[in-house]
């Protein structure tokens, strides 16, 4: 108890150093929820094409440019190179499409006549060119079998016109669930960035002098000192993860309220022991206060970039990914992009989730470990 009062007359001290700290992290992490997109869903558009028709618009040729008009937004240009190449710069144009003169006589003769394209090389030209392609392989395909031009371009339409139906079975809202797998990923920041500042601000204190010497000479063990000294701490951790889980029902919403809500919950709460048991071995190894902000760059915004809580883990090279294994916030934020791959959650499909989730305590264990190793052998010094 002689701990747990001293603790609290600390926290008291820094209460507002404390809460300040808190509240910025919070508001960091709302404001960083509020402003990122992270929608998964597709709007289909159609690519800017300019159709520059050298040959007669009958048969084959119309049927061409008709198909293109249908399925692209075609472009009014003026009909002049250097105004052309103007539109293409300025993306007023994504694809140019030259049709040559006897195009339709040389095609059904046979000879292959070549389609000249201009294209500003963005994904709206690719879209262009599927488009323009699937027409002309089709074209070539049915013309081998047909005897009339008539017979061709029918069959080039029935071909074309059929559409596949695409039924969505999963009843999973994977936007809100990517915006909450975003939200935890980000929260590796803010928990480590919390509990390490905060625990080594209060922790500090306990290495003035006065306090220092009567913790040598008391009949207290350092280990059940170190034990004392954590669950006080555990409290502040818990208050911390608290806020931002609070603070993830009100950003979030529903998707916070089922399975997948509540793993994501329990993952963090796992990451929190962790986080507090690095902090409490951090506290234990600097004596000074003016350091702790360069520490929490480091250890915080490190993990945080090498681990994937900023840049998506698909992004980072193999290399920084190999390198993060040895972080505890790699397994966290692994467990959350998992969780976001699931559609059905049983025992065997979170098998991973839980094995990662053990192998933290794991991480949280070895902390403990080394915090004692290092607080046995400052007593010894003093």
């Amino acid at each position: 108890m002689t701990v747990f009062k001293t603790f609290c007359k600390i926290v008291n001290k820094y209460k507002a150093t404390i809460i300040m700290y808190t509240v910025i992290l919070i508001a960091f992490a709302g404001f960083n929820m509020q402003t990122s997109d992270n929608s998964t869903s597709f709007v289909a558009s159609k690519p800017d094409v300019l159709i520059i028709n050298q040959d007669e618009e009958v048969g084959i040729t119309e049927n061409l440019v008709k198909y293109i008009e249908a399925n692209t937004n075609i472009v009014n240009i003026e009909k002049d190179e250097e105004a052309i190449n103007d539109a293409l710069f300025y993306r007023d144009v994504n694809y140019i499409i030259y049709i040559p003169k006897n195009y339709r006589q040389d095609f059904l003769e046979g000879k292959n006549p070549q389609i000249e394209i201009k294209t500003t090389g963005d994904y709206q030209a690719s879209l262009a060119e599927m488009i323009l392609e699937r027409y002309l392989n089709l074209a070539n395909i049915y013309r081998e079998s047909t005897e009339s031009e008539e017979e061709l371009i029918t069959k080039i339409n029935e071909t074309l016109s059929k559409q596949t139906e695409i039924e969505i079975t999963s009843k999973l809202d994977i936007d809100n669930l990517s915006r909450a797998v975003f939200y935890y990923n980000f929260l590796n920041y803010s928990i480590l960035a919390g509990s390490v500042y905060v625990i080594c601000i209060i922790l500090s204190s306990f290495k003035e002098e006065k306090i220092r010497k009567r913790t040598i000479i008391s009949s207290m063990s350092y280990k059940k000192y170190n034990r004392q000294l954590l669950i006080s701490n555990s409290m502040l951790a818990i208050i911390l993860w608290l806020l931002y889980v609070i603070l993830s029902f009100i950003l979030i919403g529903k998707t916070m309220f089922t399975v997948h809500g509540l793993i994501l919950i329990i993952n963090s709460f796992i990451f929190s022991i962790c986080s507090l048991c690095i902090a409490f071995l951090i506290a234990n190894l600097v004596n000074n206060k003016n350091a702790i902000n360069g520490i929490v760059n480091v250890i915080a915004l490190g993990s945080s970039f090498l681990c994937g809580a900023f840049v998506p883990m698909e992004w980072l090279p193999d290399t920084v990914i190999k390198i993060a294994h040895i972080l505890p916030s790699y397994w966290y934020i692994q467990n959350n992009e998992t969780l976001k791959t699931l559609e059905n959650i049983t025992l065997e499909t979170i098998q991973p989730i839980i094995i990662n989730m053990g192998i933290i305590l794991i991480f949280s264990i070895i902390f403990v470990m080394l915090t004692n190793i290092v607080s046995k052998k400052k007593r010894k010094i003093a």
